[in-house]
Order: structure tokens, then C-alpha cells, then sequence
């Protein structure tokens, strides 16, 4: 079959997008790799697909690089509000439908997403520099001195198949703190690799930072500089757990195309 899709990215993590608003797309694991492939087929950090709801804008259903659903993702959800935007489905607000359940965005007139994400209320801190936690996908943080230097796709991949976590995986940021601003490097999951950027990563580091002491609450919103670009991150604290959660940025089409199946 002849497939159109729509490429996008935000701060330079990439998927790509397929309007199933009909219902009559049906990809399998081994079709989602290949157009995610960067040598064979389209190439990108996940796939998603528009779908109807009857409650919502839209459903959102995520799919990792390797083929596999995938849970949250921050920057995919900021995209596919673009995308819904860029086809007239939204105008600058959106409802709808995601993994980890509902979610608000908007877009403002300098064509920055703001996505308002999951509520953390788990918090476990492993020591005075490094958590886990779960912020639609799960997340190990680590505080270090100097990012430049870390080999993430070593590193992470030892953390990511390690014996607490071989059994489901989990995705692996280490940050740095400079000048109140936050530098991440992200191993994903799904995509056993880099990412130029992780919205829900970026998310678990901004949280982190607030309740590590590394960055005071008074100082939000957090900006937290990716490979990719610069994201923004506000929240409170209330009762114990951290909510009203929204990551903002850019994002933006690359591409359109057609491709055979």
C-alpha cells in the first residue's frame, strides 16, 4: 500500500505522523521499525497516529522507534497538536486522548505547544543526586558535573538493561546545572539510543532538580537546554505532589511525503 504520512519534530526529536482520523490504517511492529529506520525507510524517534475520539479532539497512539507502543511522549504530544492544528482539526486549543490518559495543550500566536502533562505525586530518590520517577514514562535522573563528556549511549543502555530495570526498561537523563538552567542528555528507550531531545525526560529533570534543592521553586518556570533546542517546564507543588505540569517549546512539519508498504 502507498502510505502518506507528515514528518515533524520538536526540538529536534522527530516522528513521524499519520492521520488515521478514518480508521483505515493498520500497521504492524515490523512496518512502524521500518518507516522509523533512517537507512530504509523514513527515519525517526516514534510514530504516531491521529486518531478519532468520541469524547476528545483526537487520540493520540504512540509507537516506539522499534515498533513497540510506546507510553507518554512530551514532544510527540506537542507535535501531533501542531499536526492536528496544521490540518484544521484544532485551531489553538486542544483535548485529547494519550497513553497515560487526557491531556491540554495550546499553541500561541509565536507557534510555541504548551502541553500540560501528568501529575507526579512518586517521587523516589535513590541519593542526593539521582531519582527516579514517572512523568507519563518512567525516568532515571542523574545529576552530574559535566555532560559533554558521558558516553549516554554506553551509560544509559548499562542503567537501561541493568538489573533493576532489564525487565521493562526505563529512559536515562543526566543532567547538569548551570546559571539556574538545566542540560540534559537523554537515552531512550524504544529507541535504544540518543535522543536530541525528551519531552517527558526533560519534564522528570525539572521536577528532579526542584526537589533535589538543585533549583529553587520561586525560580520556574525551569528552562532546560536540549540537544535540540531549549524547553520550558512550570509546576506546583500542592499537597504532596507536584501538578498543574506543562512543557513548552517548539514544534514543527519538516516534511510530507508518500511511501510504499
Amino acid at each position: 500500500m502507498h502510505l502518506k504520512f507528515y514528518k515533524y519534530q520538536g526540538t529536534g526529536n522527530d516522528f513521524v505522523i499519520i492521520d488515521n482520523l478514518l480508521g483505515n490504517v493498520n500497521l504492524n511492529q515490523e512496518q512502524i521499525a521500518f518507516l522509523c529506520n533512517r537507512k530504509f525507510g523514513v527515519g525517526a524517534d516514534g510514530l504516531m497516529l491521529l486518531e478519532k475520539s468520541n469524547n476528545y479532539d483526537f487520540e493520540m497512539k504512540y509507537f516506539n522507534a522499534n515498533g513497540i507502543i510506546g507510553s507518554m511522549c512530551g514532544n510527540g504530544g506537542r507535535c501531533i497538536v501542531q499536526f492536528a492544528h496544521d490540518i484544521d482539526l484544532i485551531h489553538n486549543h486542544a483535548m485529547f486522548l494519550a497513553y497515560d490518559g487526557v491531556h491540554e495543550a495550546t499553541i500561541d500566536t509565536n507557534g510555541l505547544v504548551a502541553l500540560e502533562m501528568s501529575d507526579v505525586s512518586v517521587f523516589s530518590k535513590i541519593d542526593d543526586l539521582t531519582c527516579e520517577l514517572n512523568t507519563g514514562s518512567p525516568h532515571f535522573v542523574k545529576f552530574i558535573s559535566d555532560i559533554s563528556v558521558i558516553n549516554v549511549s554506553e551509560e544509559g543502555k548499562a542503567i537501561r538493561y541493568g538489573e533493576n530495570y532489564k525487565q521493562d526498561g526505563i529512559n536515562v537523563n543526566f543532567v547538569c546545572v548551570k546559571n539556574n538552567t538545566l542540560h540534559i542528555r537523554t537515552y531512550e528507550r524504544g529507541v535504544e539510543d540518543e535522543t536530541l531531545s525528551c519531552g517527558t525526560g526533560v519534564t522528570a529533570a525539572a521536577i528532579s532538580s526542584v526537589n533535589l534543592g538543585l533549583i529553587n521553586l520561586n525560580s520556574l518556570p525551569v528552562i532546560v537546554h536540549t540537544q535540540g533546542g531549549d524547553l520550558e517546564v512550570s509546576f506546583e507543588f500542592i499537597e504532596g505532589k507536584f501538578t498543574n505540569v506543562v512543557l513548552t517549546g517548539p514544534a514543527s512539519k519538516t516534511f510530507k511525503g508518500e511511501i510504499k508498504l
